[in-house]
């Protein structure tokens, strides 16, 4: 029997794609916004494409806000984007 491969949408652009292609962005329990580079660390997560075009995109729809059900500073957001930036 296959191996069922775990699925995720993007807050970006809204595709489905395979997990380990995607970057997981976390909200833990005190509110901090972090990238999860292992995407096994404690919170609730959402995935974007590893793109930063639809980073760009989740900023405009507020994708990452409405999957973490919070608000992000901007300045936190901007972090993020930097760190996109490296990947």
């Amino acid at each position: 029997m296959a191996k069922k491969i775990p699925m995720r949408q993007c807050v970006g652009c809204g595709q489905m794609k395979n997990k380990k292609e995607m970057v997981r962005i976390i909200k833990q329990s005190d509110g901090t916004v972090l990238l999860d580079k292992t995407g096994k660390q404690n919170g609730r997560g959402a995935y974007i494409c590893n793109d930063k075009e639809c980073f760009k995109k989740s900023r405009k729809n507020k994708g990452l806000e409405r999957s973490l059900k919070s608000q992000i500073p901007e300045e936190i957001l901007d972090q993020l984007e930097k760190e996109f930036d490296l990947d």
